[in-house]
């Protein structure tokens, strides 16, 4: 008997989430997946800690009441300020994008020198640095509130984009940070701008991109928690069920969603979550 798919959550609160499905979607092709994309109330960089936990728990519900059997918070401003209060009121399995993050840093950085580059809300809670010193690294966390805007506007290879980055991160490795030798990015958004990112940065600077760490995370609580049969395993030329709820325009999502996860995105559910 083959056991059926696992059915995994992924929330954000908006697009940028989609980067971490994309990646799940590869590495996982055999399960279902329900996105939820809180874009009514977007940005969450706003907002008060209070504020973001009570948000994420309402996403998180609605997810597990939608059959998630593992929740992936692929949201870096969520993961940093309300990780713990998400995980205590889950019933299921949850997993951060802060962590994976981080480990991955620590296995290819040679010289223990990490730079990490996010939204202002992700940088000031220092949550990326927290978890890269417990693993013994030297740290630096910049801000690049720019980058954003500029990849929902769909500028990943402008000139100007690239020389905001340029500039992002020529701050971001000076004064003593010149040899750091990997940078993570700390926004869902910016794996969109991994080849930009790469030709601004030095030639010995490894990009860590925490929505592949996370979906590798995911991979081995599947293992542990859900255990696939091999017949399921081989079972790649099935399709992946894929569910989409916004809270706001279901239409500007279809569009700007695409871009983030690679491919169109037809079926997309309006959600109306109460205050």
């Amino acid at each position: 008997m083959t056991q059926r798919r696992p059915t995994i959550g992924v929330f954000d609160s908006g697009f940028g989430g989609l980067t971490v499905l994309k990646a799940l979607l590869e590495l996982i092709p055999d399960a279902e997946y329900i996105y939820f994309g809180d874009t009514a109330r977007l940005p969450y960089g706003s907002k008060s800690v209070e504020t973001v936990a009570r948000y994420a728990v309402e996403a998180a519900h609605y997810l597990e009441d939608h059959g998630a059997q593992l929740l992936v918070i692929a949201c870096n401003t969520a993961t940093a300020l309300a990780l713990d209060r998400i995980t205590a009121a889950a019933h299921v399995p949850v997993v951060g994008v802060v962590e994976p993050g981080a480990e991955a840093a620590a296995s290819v950085s040679k010289n223990k020198r990490v730079v990490v580059i996010g939204t202002e809300a992700t940088v000031s809670s220092h949550a990326y640095q927290k978890a890269l010193e417990t693993r013994g690294l030297d740290a630096r966390e910049k801000a690049c509130p720019l980058l954003v805007p500029l990849v929902e506007e769909g500028w990943v290879e402008h000139p100007v984009t690239e020389e905001v980055a340029r500039i992002y991160l020529g701050e971001a490795f000076a004064d003593g940070f010149q040899d750091a030798d990997a940078l993570v990015l700390g926004c869902t958004h910016y794996p969109l701008l991994k080849p930009l990112l790469q030709r601004v940065a030095a030639p010995h600077v490894r990009i860590v991109d925490s929505a592949e760490s996370t979906a590798g995370a995911v991979a081995d609580h599947l293992e542990k928690l859900l255990p696939l049969t091999r017949a399921v395993h081989e079972e790649r030329r099935a399709r992946p069920r894929l569910k989409f709820f916004a809270t706001d325009s279901v239409g500007k999502f279809r569009r700007l969603g695409a871009r983030f996860l690679g491919h169109a995105i037809d079926d997309v559910q309006h959600v109306d979550l109460k205050e």
